[in-house]
């Protein structure tokens, strides 16, 4: 079986580990923690794709935070918003959704803090993730920005995995396939 997957991003390049996903399908792990160089290529990529329209962004728990920070900080935003996977001791007036993705075995509950739902109220929310798969994390997100009464400006991936490379409702910059048991790309 082959172990890695060689990716370019907008002119970058990484090996992607390919991890089993069960027995007859494998997926590549894409992991930005750690990767300075390619979180801040990578937030730099987007931001020239992202609408010129949104008052702030927001990602989901954990994968998603030093992307949305490093955009934050390149676009000179001030705040973000992170949906968690448990609720903080801080929080007041929690908004809940739970989500079922493909990397994580059961399913999760995001929580969003009631103070900055009350400034996503009626604002434009850009919702930024590092992978986009099977679209449940972003319904989540996108669940989460209407409870609060906010307006999806827009939805951002550094990467469309599988079928959601055909999706029309989302910006990305590079597409990764899924892979069979062998380790060999489903599609190119």
């Amino acid at each position: 079986m082959k172990e890695y997957y060689r990716i370019n991003i907008k002119g970058l390049e990484r090996d992607l580990p390919i991890c089993p996903l069960n027995e007859s399908l494998n997926i590549a792990g894409f992991v930005i923690f750690g990767d300075v160089e390619l979180t801040e290529h990578c937030a730099k990529e987007l931001l020239k794709l992202a609408p010129a329209d949104y008052d702030y962004m927001i990602t989901a728990e954990s994968k998603g935070i030093p992307l949305i920070h490093e955009m934050a900080r390149q676009s000179g935003a001030n705040k973000y918003f992170l949906a968690r996977k448990a609720p903080k001791l801080y929080m007041r007036n929690i908004l809940r959704f739970d989500v079922k993705s493909i990397t994580t075995a059961k399913e999760q509950t995001l929580y969003l803090d009631g103070s900055d739902a009350d400034l996503m109220r009626g604002k434009k929310i850009l919702i930024v993730d590092d992978v986009i798969s099977t679209g449940e994390s972003l319904s989540a997100l996108e669940a989460l920005v209407e409870k609060a009464g906010g307006i999806v400006a827009g939805r951002m991936a550094i990467l469309a995995e599988g079928d959601a490379k055909d999706r029309k409702d989302i910006t990305y910059l590079e597409y990764l396939p899924l892979f069979d048991k062998n380790g060999d790309p489903l599609e190119a």
